[in-house]
């Protein structure tokens, strides 16, 4: 039997992390979580919200499972903080995969993965920790996700990528079959990539038209989306 479940987020994503996770899974979600100094209602949902800072009295980690349900701020930093500190305070990370999803049987998903309807995951893909797939992707055969890795809608990952740790990738972008994609790259809605992209970049409407990491438009980006 499946134990229970914190969801660390009193926000849209928690919200609909506990309709997944109830509705289309086996878990139950006993409680919300989030930063003490961000608490302003006790309760979401109808359950309890418990600040971090004190989590472990009430929902210890020999019993329950957490799961962080977190956006893409700050380039998936805030994610990956919080996953990590959910880590080092003994929790093990839940996944959600939906049922309503084709997966193969030998492609591998890591810890904290939200993965909605309506995906395609080839054979000998391997998908990281902490990553999003939001609905309707294509994640094509032996291509490799790295961790913290936001994914959004109708997106297509060609056969053959890898992709780093810490990117975003706006919906209806594509990717060009054997494409490697560094870590903290963010590539724009309906973006084409069509060669490698180095640590950092942005692939922003049509193909190869990759920024650098310090031009000025990839900063004023990464300030006003991310808020970095």
């Amino acid at each position: 039997m499946t134990r229970p479940l914190v969801v660390f987020g009193n926000g849209e994503i928690g919200e609909v992390a506990q309709y997944y996770f109830e509705n289309d899974g086996d878990r139950k979600v006993e409680a919300f979580v989030a930063d003490g100094d961000r608490i302003q209602e006790s309760t979401f949902c109808d359950r309890s919200v418990v600040a971090f800072e004190e989590i472990t009295k009430s929902y210890p980690p020999d019993r329950f499972d957490m799961f962080v349900a977190l956006s893409y701020a700050k380039l998936n930093g805030v994610r990956q903080t919080k996953y990590d500190q959910a880590k080092a305070m003994g929790y093990a990370l839940a996944s959600y995969i939906s049922p309503k999803s084709v997966c193969a049987k030998n492609a591998t998903f890591g810890e904290n993965c939200f993965i909605l309807e309506n995906q395609t995951v080839q054979p000998f893909c391997d998908i990281g920790n902490n990553v999003t797939l939001w609905s309707g992707n294509h994640i094509g055969h032996h291509s490799t996700i790295g961790d913290h890795t936001f994914i959004s809608s109708h997106v297509v990952v060609s056969g053959m990528c890898t992709i780093g740790q810490r990117c975003f990738f706006g919906v209806n972008a594509a990717f060009r079959d054997g494409c490697t994609v560094g870590d903290g790259v963010f590539v724009g809605m309906g973006a084409s990539v069509t060669k490698d992209v180095a640590d950092g970049e942005m692939v922003l409407g049509k193909a190869d038209e990759i920024i650098a990491a310090d031009d000025r438009r990839a900063r004023a980006i990464r300030r006003s989306y991310f808020g970095l």
